[in-house]
């Protein structure tokens, strides 16, 4: 019998038997999580299904409020009381409400999250979790709902690409601007619905942030999931939260991959992806000078305490942004927003003049406070800039949390470098 790739390897575990690529199997579930967007769907759903019958085990059942957290209007409110009552009437205990943060960091915090796992979610980003080597999925209700009644989900087995990467950059260069990168290189076409398993010295030299940078950029490229596989702080944090026993799939010499490439980050600089698609990435030099309104940092993306000490490093030199831009910071989860504070982070942000909001999804949809008007312009640590994503005429360029700071500074596109 052939090597195993990751994926191949992890869906022979939770099926039972061994699967390769193109097979269609059913796997046990470790986890089924609904969100306060799509989640009352599935509840309703199952609930009908069911006659208002009980899930097979309310322990492999997570609930997360992140997309509108605290509620914004009545209908949003009632969602989220609907899914409390489910909990509640089910004996779900794992219901993280409003005050906790972004679903899949909050899973990882709370050491739900272990390598060689599958978890389904109705977040369409629950696949960053491959960034510690979970297959996790984003999914529709009816799947939820399967995996609440009888543990179990239909997957194909998807095929497998290997990337490695090479070389070195230099701060303030960062895993954002290795991601979009690589974003621009692999294209949105070859991996759809691929297992990429991501390797290399430049990977493992990433922190935990780092690797949820990378994974959490998936979704836009249609990959199905991106495995990354645990070593050094990233595996110490794991072992924390989940305990020392832990399963680290990786792909045996003879595994079959379909394809296999090499990006060289040598010379990496500073990247951007322009509107109005995520793998339109130019250097931010070639786009220096444009003009914005808004800047964010934040999201599943670029939401860890890592991610906010860049950008207050630069603020912290400066110490103020320019007058016509408003900058939004928000923490991915209670944690990080914890350590902020005691970081003095919150000093420098709110000092500067910028806006630091509860925990959250924030400014990656319309549903979010800080959505644009017609004709502004939004420089995002996020993932999406797809047109229309955060408002009718609006534009969105996607980058690192340096060259956010960087650039509200100036009130213009801004290469971090001038200020690191």
């Amino acid at each position: 019998m052939r090597g195993k790739t990751i994926i191949e390897k992890n869906l022979s575990r939770a099926s039972g038997k061994d699967v390769f690529a193109n097979d269609r199997v059913w796997a046990e579930v470790d986890l089924a999580v609904i969100r306060d967007f799509g989640g009352p769907n599935a509840v309703l759903e199952f609930d009908k299904f069911t006659d208002n019958g009980k899930v097979r085990d309310p322990d492999k059942i997570a609930i997360t409020f992140d997309y509108q957290a605290p509620a914004k209007d009545m209908k949003v409110a009632q969602n989220q009381a609907l899914c409390r009552e489910f909990a509640k009437r089910q004996g779900i205990k794992n219901l993280f409400d409003v005050n906790w943060g972004i679903g899949q960091h909050v899973l990882l915090e709370r050491g739900m999250i272990k390598p060689g796992s599958v978890v389904i979610g109705t977040d369409s980003h629950m696949n960053l979790l491959g960034s510690v080597g979970s297959f996790a999925s984003g999914v529709g209700n009816t799947d939820i709902v399967a995996a609440w009644y009888s543990g179990k989900l239909w997957f194909r087995v998807p095929e497998s690409i290997k990337v490695i990467f090479k070389g070195k950059h230099k701060e303030p260069t960062s895993a954002k601007d290795l991601t979009l990168r690589f974003v621009k290189e692999i294209g949105m076409d070859k991996p759809n619905y691929k297992s990429l398993e991501l390797c290399g010295e430049p990977i493992d030299n990433l922190s935990l942030a780092g690797r949820l940078t990378l994974g959490s950029m998936m979704t836009e490229i249609n990959a199905k999931i991106a495995f990354i596989q645990p070593s050094g702080e990233p595996l110490e944090f794991l072992r924390q939260r989940c305990g020392d026993e832990l399963e680290i799939l990786t792909s045996d010499k003879d595994a079959n991959f379909v394809d296999e490439m090499e990006i060289d980050i040598e010379k990496l600089v500073p990247q951007i992806a322009c509107p109005h698609s995520p793998d339109n990435v130019k250097p931010v030099e070639e786009v220096e000078g444009t003009p914005f309104n808004e800047g964010f940092i934040g999201s599943c993306t670029n939401g860890r305490l890592e991610d906010f000490k860049s950008a207050a490093r630069i603020l912290k030199k400066v110490g103020k942004i320019h007058p016509q831009v408003r900058l939004i910071v928000t923490p991915a989860t209670k944690e990080v927003a914890m350590d902020m504070l005691k970081a003095g982070l919150y000093q420098i942000f709110m000092g500067v003049g910028a806006m630091v909001t509860n925990p959250g999804c924030s400014l990656c949809t319309t549903g979010h406070h800080g959505v644009l008007g017609k004709g502004d312009i939004l420089l995002s640590t996020s993932n999406r800039n797809f047109l229309g994503k955060l408002g009718k005429g609006v534009e969105v360029y996607l980058c690192s949390p340096a060259t956010v700071a960087a650039s509200a500074v100036e009130g213009k596109i801004t290469d971090p470098r001038k200020y690191w």
